[in-house]
């Protein structure tokens, strides 16, 4: 029989853990690496000693305290975690979509809330100045939040209005020499730290433009959401404007309509669907791990037929969702991939995620609720990843709207 010591040991006998992952300890069933070039690999590793060095020892306490770790995002921008499909002449990395979804992969086998961060920053953000702004809006902001000295937010979603956001209130009037903006929005990663917002409102014709709002300009505040039991280690918060003037040169000039934050968010939702992979490998890797060192009536519990169904179901899964993910990236790097790809892509990988922490959770018993281990933690934070950015029930009603040509949300 183990000992409680050898229970509360996630990394013993890590080397048993053999048959399912690839020479460089990788969970892929299906050798993915024989699709992905050696620079995949190098971001993926480069990514991957990232987070074992800097989130991966503190991430518990982290989120038993629902604390923010400020300081992450300098780090992340010096590892190249922000923007990095962005050209580098403004700060970003010029990579491919793979090595975007492999970064975000990676950090959130970390954390959920660590990938919201940078997922944030990169592609509701950073991708928007880029596709839509100005010359000098690119020149001034994409440097500054690729680099970390800066942290973006993204504010669309309103205490009203989540998943029909064509009906938002906040109100852009033309005062002639600057704009006013009023209204307020809800549930925004990164808000209360943040430098700069990338805020979507309707103009006096009813038309969605949208404004870069920086810390500082009066009647601008970012007050924080407490007492989450999700997403602890990342912050959250709400955008409040009351009588802002934004100057002119603060508005994108080349886009009008829900076309631009939609947009925002199939780059989001893209990495969404590589990351939610992440934690769940996380829940796997760890379950896997404990049932072959948990011991009861004379052997591991791995050797259990029950077990052995609960492992490798999940392992199918996750092979399932790197197969749809890596296809994902394939299209976008040609420019061939469609919002509602990205929709299904991005509501399949989080509800695996969700259905293999759960099993990973009773695989560990009541270890699994502990900090010991990440899967609660991760369950929790899959609560919130199934439901931001396209809740599970309005993606399958795009896929349903893809499929019959049919509507069915209006």
């Amino acid at each position: 029989m183990s000992s409680q010591a050898d229970i509360l040991s996630p990394q013993k006998k890590a080397d048993r853990a053999h048959g399912s992952t690839n020479a460089a300890g990788f969970t892929d069933y299906f050798d993915l690496d024989g699709l992905l070039t050696e620079e995949h690999k190098l971001i993926r590793q480069t990514i991957r000693d990232f987070v074992k060095r800097e989130i991966s020892p503190n991430i518990e306490r982290w989120a038993q305290e629902a604390h923010f770790p400020s300081e992450i995002v300098r780090k992340f921008g010096g590892v190249g975690a922000f923007g990095p499909t962005i050209p580098t002449e403004y700060g970003g990395g010029g990579l491919d979509y793979i090595s975007y979804g492999l970064i975000m992969q990676e950090i959130e086998r970390g954390d959920s809330g660590m990938r919201s961060t940078a997922s944030v920053q990169g592609s509701l953000v950073m991708f928007p100045i880029y596709q839509y702004g100005s010359e000098e809006q690119k020149q001034k902001f994409l440097p500054k939040l690729a680099s970390g000295e800066w942290l973006g937010c993204f504010g669309l979603t309103e205490p009203d209005h989540g998943s029909n956001p064509g009906g938002m209130v906040t109100k852009l009037e033309d005062k002639g020499d600057y704009y006013l903006l009023n209204g307020a929005k809800l549930w925004i990663s990164n808000s209360p730290d943040c430098q700069v917002a990338v805020v979507w409102a309707k103009n006096e014709e009813g038309r969605i433009k949208g404004v870069i709002v920086e810390r500082g300009m009066e009647g601008f505040t970012t007050p924080e959401i407490h007492n989450k039991w999700s997403l602890r280690a990342s912050c959250t918060g709400e955008l409040v404007f009351d009588n802002v003037r934004i100057p002119k040169e603060n508005v994108l000039p080349n886009v009008e309509g829900l076309k631009g934050p939609l947009s925002c968010l199939d780059s989001a939702r893209f990495g969404i669907a590589w990351g939610a992979i992440g934690a769940a490998i996380d829940c796997y890797e760890s379950a896997l791990k404990y049932s072959l060192e948990r011991e009861q009536f004379g052997k591991p519990i791995g050797g259990f037929q029950l077990q052995q169904r609960k492992l490798a179901e999940m392992l199918t899964e996750i092979t399932k969702a790197q197969l749809m993910a890596w296809r994902l990236g394939v299209l976008k790097n040609e420019g061939k991939a469609t919002s509602a790809q990205i929709s299904m892509a991005k509501r399949n990988s989080v509800h695996m995620a969700l259905e293999v922490a759960r099993e990973a959770r009773q695989i560990h018993g009541g270890m699994g609720i502990t900090g010991e281990y990440p899967i609660m933690r991760h369950m929790m934070n899959l609560e919130s990843v199934i439901t931001y950015e396209g809740t599970h029930d309005i993606h399958l009603l795009i896929t349903g709207a893809d499929i019959t040509g049919i509507q069915a949300f209006k």
